[in-house]
C-alpha cells in the first residue's frame, strides 16, 4: 500500500482536515461552546458534527466538559493544542477572504491592541514575512 511522503501535514489533516471539523474549531474560536449552537452555525447534520467533534476531543485538540447532569449536556472547549489552531483558522480565512469570498470579508477580527487583526506568519529568528519564494524546505519525510 503506497501512503506517500512521511509528513506532518497529512498528519494534522488526519485529525482537522475536515470541513465540519474546521467549521467547529471556528465556532468554538468564536465563542460558542455549546453543540446546539456550534450545529446552527455550522449548518452540519447532529450525528456528523457528534463525531467530528469526538474526534477532536479524543485527539485532544478540544475538551469536553459537562455543564448540566440531567439530561448530560457538555461545552466544548480548545485545549493548547486546539488554541494553537487559531493563527491556522485566520490565515484561511484570509484566503477566503481574498481568493474565494466576493464583496466584503463577513467576519473581522480585534486584536488585543485594539487594531484590525490582519494576521501574517513571520520567521521566528528575523522577523520577516514567510512568503513561497523565500522559504525551501531543508529536510523531507520518506516517500513510502
Amino acid at each position: 500500500m503506497r501512503r506517500g511522503r512521511e509528513c506532518s501535514v497529512a498528519e494534522a489533516l488526519e485529525v482537522v482536515g475536515e470541513r465540519w471539523s474546521l467549521l467547529a474549531l471556528r465556532e468554538i474560536m468564536l465563542g460558542e461552546r455549546r453543540f446546539n449552537q456550534i450545529a446552527e452555525n455550522t449548518g452540519a447534520s447532529r450525528d456528523i458534527l457528534a463525531a467530528r467533534l469526538r474526534k477532536l476531543v479524543d485527539a485532544g485538540v478540544l475538551e469536553k466538559v459537562q455543564y448540566e447532569d440531567h439530561p448530560p449536556r457538555f461545552e466544548y472547549y480548545p485545549t493548547e493544542a486546539g488554541r494553537a489552531l487559531q493563527p491556522i483558522l485566520l490565515g484561511l480565512m484570509a484566503w477566503g477572504d481574498k481568493y474565494v469570498h466576493q464583496g466584503e470579508p463577513p467576519t473581522l477580527w480585534r486584536h488585543a491592541c485594539g487594531a484590525e487583526l490582519h494576521a501574517v506568519t513571520i520567521c521566528e529568528h528575523c522577523g520577516e514575512p514567510v512568503n513561497a519564494p523565500g522559504t525551501h524546505a531543508i529536510r523531507l519525510g520518506a516517500v513510502h
